[in-house]
């Protein structure tokens, strides 16, 4: 089974120009902790996490109406391709301890988001989604 099949295509992203409170409305009003942050053309550049607002930002005494998303977002993200194998997937989130993935074209340009909950519902393999549940959550430091 290949990512594309279980993904979640309808994923919204807010652009490193964005405030941080910009951020954390669009997180509150679409339930959600972690938002993708897309530059030009749609092409991912990072990811922001209600804990990175809380961590990096509130925490360090800066402004959430002016301070830009850049400021406080996370670079360097851990990607699959949606035509990669799910066990592949699965895998990257075992070795470095992240319950979801982001989603990208050959373009870089964000498709969609795969969990582990994705992984668990949808691929009805419970001994795959269980051990990389496990292992994610066995030494974890909350990197996602």
């Amino acid at each position: 089974m290949r990512v594309g099949e279980i993904m979640t295509r309808s994923v919204e992203c807010v652009s490193p120009e964005d405030t941080i409170k910009a951020a954390a409305r669009k997180m509150r009003d679409l339930d959600v902790g972690p938002m993708p942050v897309c530059g030009d053309a749609g092409r991912l550049v990072g990811m922001i996490t209600d804990r990175d607002i809380a961590v990096r930002a509130v925490a360090e005494g800066l402004d959430p109406n002016t301070t830009p998303v850049r400021e406080a977002m996370t670079e360097g993200i851990l990607f699959c391709s949606e035509d990669q194998d799910v066990a592949q997937a699965a895998a990257m989130m075992r070795e470095q301890q992240v319950r979801r993935l982001v989603v990208l074209d050959a373009d870089r340009k964000l498709v969609g988001i795969v969990s582990l909950g994705d992984i668990a519902t949808e691929t009805a393999d419970t001994v795959e989604a269980g051990e990389t549940l496990e292992q994610v959550s066995e030494t974890s430091t909350v990197r996602d």
